[in-house]
């Protein structure tokens, strides 16, 4: 009997490890931002690879790395009254064809192949009410207080 437990605990030690590891790898691969598009006044469009996979990890990501976005690709763009959207899209493998039902398509390439499946991962969003806001499409919803402090709000 000793022996086989000693077996079932090495086991289940090499399979957390493994899952460590593996959650590690995720978490630390850096982020691809493969396109931007802007469709209209305030909002834009952000196809990434490698995006964090938390909530936290998420927000953290953009309140680093929004000065980057605004400098290189002018990201955010808000609307006269200061308003804006910017939504960050699973980018896949390529652009596809329209074919399909609901995919996104992008105005702004002129060639067929201007599609994405709609896999929203994270929007930022700012209005003159609610402040800024920040959408996990797979988990929930906060709003950045006061002294960049993070409130959570909850699912839509």
């Amino acid at each position: 009997m000793r022996v086989k437990n000693k077996k079932t605990i090495m086991l289940f030690f090499l399979t957390g490890c493994m899952l460590l590891g593996y959650w590690l790898w995720l978490s630390l691969r850096p982020v691809e931002i493969v396109a931007i598009h802007h469709r209209s006044s305030g909002f834009s469009d952000v196809l990434v690879t490698n995006f964090p996979p938390t909530d936290k990890g998420k927000i953290k990501w953009w309140l680093k790395n929004k000065d980057m976005l605004k400098n290189k690709y002018s990201i955010p763009s808000p609307d006269s009254d200061g308003y804006f959207y910017v939504t960050f899209w699973s980018f896949g493998d390529s652009y596809k064809e329209e074919g399909k039902y609901d995919r996104l398509c992008f105005d702004d390439m002129k060639t067929k192949v201007n599609c994405i499946e709609k896999d929203a991962i994270f929007s930022v969003d700012k209005s003159r009410n609610m402040g800024v806001m920040f959408t996990v499409y797979d988990g929930d919803n906060y709003r950045l207080g006061q002294n960049d402090g993070i409130i959570k709000i909850g699912h839509e």
